[in-house]
């Protein structure tokens, strides 16, 4: 979410952590692609409060680490971290604070990689500490012309394309998939961006959103190939 050095004293002052905390269909829905992309030892970076490694965890995965540079939010994935399904270390700090020896199979950037200014240098980064054949799994706000006063008040420095995204792609990797999802969202988004123009989406809102508009994107989306929505995925592996 931040730059190298600020790593250790970074203070998130964002809402979407709170806000969102409750989109149980919407985190389902986005689970199912990437679940089968997700294995092994498992580092979330910018884990926040700990709503996404709930989505995401499984018995399955051999271990999950928290990566969160907030200490105050580490903190509370700490309290709840014997709750999860596998078994879980908090770390706060970014990926230059890890050893140059720790290796992971997958690394998470779940509404993350946005929140950081060197996208392109965190991703080579992130490579640096994927064991063969693991991978970089991102999912991210899509479009920059929907970039809203919400964007610019949780710290967003941008949104994605398929273009943008693959564009800070580390080389050396394989792409494995890249695509967006949330094809009704997206109306949601325009309809912000010109109209409402709000700093942040009410909690009725994204109850809506969720319980209304992503069953539908469910359907929808599958018949546009997934060639458009509000968000978009990228997973990215490397080699054996």
């Amino acid at each position: 979410m931040i730059n190298d050095a600020q790593a250790a004293t970074h203070t998130y002052s964002g809402t979407e952590l709170e806000l969102f905390r409750t989109a149980v269909n919407w985190k389902g829905y986005y689970n199912g692609f990437l679940a089968a992309h997700i294995a092994g030892s498992v580092l979330e970076v910018g884990a926040g409060i700990g709503g996404t490694t709930r989505a995401l965890a499984t018995s399955r995965h051999a271990r999950w680490t928290c990566l969160e540079p907030d200490s105050a939010l580490a903190a509370q994935i700490e309290k709840i971290k014997s709750t999860f399904p596998v078994p879980c270390q908090v770390r706060q700090g970014s990926l230059s604070t890890l050893g140059g020896s720790e290796k992971f199979d997958t690394i998470l950037y779940i509404d993350v990689l946005e929140h950081i200014e060197a996208d392109a240098k965190e991703l080579e980064l992130a490579r640096d500490h994927l064991n063969a054949g693991g991978k970089i799994v991102v999912l991210s706000p899509a479009h920059q012309f929907l970039f809203s006063p919400f964007d610019q008040a949780v710290g967003h420095h941008r949104r994605y394309n398929l273009g943008s995204l693959k564009k800070v792609a580390p080389p050396g990797l394989k792409q494995e998939a890249l695509f967006y999802l949330d094809s009704m969202g997206f109306f949601l988004s325009l309809g912000n961006r010109m109209l409402l123009k709000q700093s942040a989406p009410s909690r009725p809102q994204i109850e809506f959103w969720d319980r209304y508009v992503i069953p539908i994107s469910r359907l929808v989306d599958p018949l546009l190939r997934y060639r458009f929505g509000k968000t978009v995925i990228g997973v990215w592996s490397k080699g054996a």
